[in-house]
């Protein structure tokens, strides 16, 4: 579906306002363009496609980290944290230039969510065994798909960086929180090997046989 359009009608559509379904295919891309929610139209390889879909990347990542998840409380940080990546794209589809001020308001994105997940980590941290060594990406089967999610949120955070320095609006609130959302995803990946039982396998240096 069309990014702009997308955006439009989730905003449009309230409890209170009855919307029609989205249509899934516009046709409108088929150029090779497509367009922003201020109704620039860019082509696909822009930089601002580019973080969409690795922020999709990376929240599609997360939802299947969550079919392996037994514990209820990490299953539900992960499906708030989808809904915020959400609207971290409705952000990173609407560069200041060329928005409203209604606009830019429709996709502000708190500071606060920082602070929740800065919160989640120290909480589940205080849970944990201290970590004196590098940890091998491993753990039970949800440890290891968070691992996994964990280099998409990396992956999602650099592709911010070119955006960093002219979209405006909360961009560099977007930035930090997908860097606090890798440190989250680390942590919340030791949690639930520990909540399982599974025992951290320790980084140690390989040597070669000379004999």
């Amino acid at each position: 579906m069309n990014t702009a359009r997308c955006i439009q009608l989730m905003y449009k559509c309230t409890s209170y306002i009855p919307c029609r379904s989205m249509k899934i295919y516009t046709r409108t891309g088929d150029k090779g363009k497509t367009s922003t929610y201020t109704g620039q139209r860019l082509f696909k390889d822009d930089a601002i496609f580019n973080a969409l879909g690795a922020v999709d990347t990376l929240s599609s990542h997360i939802g299947l980290s969550r079919v392996y998840c037994k514990q209820d409380v990490i299953s539900q940080d992960l499906k708030s944290i989808q809904c915020n990546l959400q609207d971290i794209g409705s952000v990173i589809a609407t560069p200041s230039t060329g928005a409203t001020s209604q606009q830019l308001e429709n996709v502000s994105f708190s500071s606060g969510h920082i602070s929740s997940l800065e919160g989640k980590i120290d909480t589940y941290t205080s849970h944990l065994p201290p970590l004196t060594n590098f940890i091998l990406p491993s753990g039970s089967e949800c440890s290891a798909h968070l691992h996994v999610t964990r280099t998409f949120a990396r992956a999602a955070e650099r592709s911010i960086v070119p955006l960093l320095h002219h979209h405006g609006g909360d961009i560099d609130t977007v930035f930090k929180y997908l860097n606090r959302l890798s440190d989250y995803l680390f942590t919340a990946a030791r949690y639930v090997s520990h909540e399982d039982g599974v025992p951290e396998e320790i980084y140690t240096r390989q040597t070669l046989d000379d004999s």
